[in-house]
């Protein structure tokens, strides 16, 4: 049988993962490459012979997404398969049209070919786009699940931008392990509201042997809560499927891969932020709620928000930071931090593009639709300094840090600054408890014993 060549289309995370479940160890199929797009400098690497396989050696090189009809030709590639996440549908079409002029079959691998089974209950935390609201979610699920007495451990959707078999599992339980994992502000911002409660969170590039980890994890192991990236489906097979639904970018919910396929397969559909909403994009998504997910528990919820230091703001000219991929490919032109300036009476929210230096300069030419908010872009040291430089060189008073991680733990910021915080707060019945409570009687989930 004649081996197939493939090319793995991805921004580092699903990519690797729709190779270690569906590709690696199996001869048929030799994977020539990984491309790479969405994240800054995570091409022109390899992904390594360790975590690769037999098959492969040398490990598998990673180049740009630019190159792919290129790398088609000059690899033979029979087929290219698509994985990565939060794209719009036109854009995914016109890469599978660039895929099949160029001769090769272009291919969206599905939901059992990838997702793996746990030998404990695992309750997934999706959306349809970035932004909406899964990390609220996930951490309001897992401080009702410790109400009950239940260990929960969390597992984040993959970011590994560094070294590859070095970050094959990571176990993270404290501040200090960001350090030892080299995080960059995306991945902080993802665990630090997680060990900052005081739970344990896994992530990394195997996710076979990190659920293995983390079913066995040393203060135990009730549930798993798969906390999703983007609006990426869950790598594994949930017993409980909650997915989070932004009526700020109402319709969204049908027009973005994988976003669909995420609120197809849900139990339970949550949407969040009805408080800074208006009443016709909630019925919106609502009814495409009803017209995909006609079985769906729905839920409407509030993203309430807090302020560390709310006379920071009230009368000042604020600059405000907020979530990089929220802003960037997320495509929202306002989070926490906007909502807390309107609200605490700002009286000017300062353009950061004028001070804009090194590569966000680049970040806003090629994101326009971001005008008056900072995306915290944090993926490498140079990233960090630019930050750091375009906050401290901009006119304002104050800065509203509107990102999940506290940002001035890791750049020193020359101004006054107050975090904004947002929690999940569910309105009326049926709420996550109730949710909740069904989940553990199905599953017998008793404490485990310490």
């Amino acid at each position: 049988m004649k081996t197939k060549n493939i090319i793995i289309i991805g921004a580092a995370g699903r990519d690797f993962h729709n190779f270690n479940t569906y590709y690696r160890n199996k001869a048929e199929y030799n994977v020539v490459a990984f491309t790479a797009t969405q994240i800054p400098d995570i091409d022109g690497r390899k992904y390594p012979a360790e975590l690769a396989g037999e098959l492969y050696p040398e490990g598998i090189p990673i180049y740009s997404q630019d190159q792919l009809p290129k790398l088609i030709e000059e690899l033979k590639v029979d087929e290219c398969v698509f994985s990565y996440s939060d794209i719009s549908y036109e854009a995914v079409m016109g890469l599978g049209a660039i895929v099949n002029s160029a001769g090769a079959n272009f291919t969206l691998l599905g939901s059992k070919a990838t997702m793996i089974k746990s030998n404990k209950p695992v309750i997934s935390v999706c959306a349809v786009r970035t932004g909406t609201g899964k990390s609220q979610t996930s951490r309001k699920i897992i401080e009702t699940l410790l109400e009950h007495d239940l260990k929960v451990v969390a597992i984040r959707h993959p970011m590994p931008y560094g070294d590859l078999a070095a970050q094959r599992v990571q176990r993270y339980a404290t501040v200090e392990d960001f350090q030892k994992h080299n995080c960059t502000i995306e991945e902080m911002e993802e665990y630090e509201p997680h060990v900052s409660r005081g739970n344990i969170i896994y992530a990394g590039v195997d996710y076979q042997d990190i659920l293995d980890a983390a079913e066995n994890d040393p203060d135990g192991c009730d549930v798993i809560l798969w906390d999703g990236g983007n609006n990426d489906f869950s790598f594994y097979e949930p017993d409980l499927a909650i997915t989070v639904l932004d009526p700020h970018r109402p319709g969204h919910e049908l027009k973005y891969y994988p976003g669909e396929v995420c609120l197809r397969t849900t139990d339970v559909s949550i949407i969040n932020k009805i408080d800074s909403a208006s009443e016709e994009a909630i019925q919106t998504v609502e009814n495409n709620i009803k017209f995909a997910a006609p079985n769906s528990t729905i839920i409407k919820a509030e993203s309430k928000i807090s302020v560390d230091n709310p006379e920071i703001i009230k009368g000042k000219r604020v600059l405000i930071v907020e979530d990089g991929p929220t802003l960037t490919h997320g495509e929202m032109k306002l989070g926490a931090g906007v909502i807390a300036a309107q609200r605490l009476g700002a009286t000017e929210i300062v353009d950061p593009r004028p001070f804009a230096v090194g590569s966000l300069i680049t970040t806003f030419n090629k994101y326009t639709h971001i005008e008056s908010i900072l995306p915290a872009m944090g993926y490498g040291e140079q990233q960090l300094k630019d930050l750091e430089a375009t906050i401290n060189a901009a006119d304002c008073d104050a800065v509203i840090i509107g990102t999940p991680m506290d940002l001035s733990r890791v750049i020193n910021i020359n101004k006054p600054c107050t975090r904004v915080y947002y929690d999940l707060e569910e309105i009326g019945r049926p709420n996550l408890e109730t949710v909740l409570e069904d989940f553990i009687e199905k599953h017998q989930l008793t404490a485990t014993k310490a």
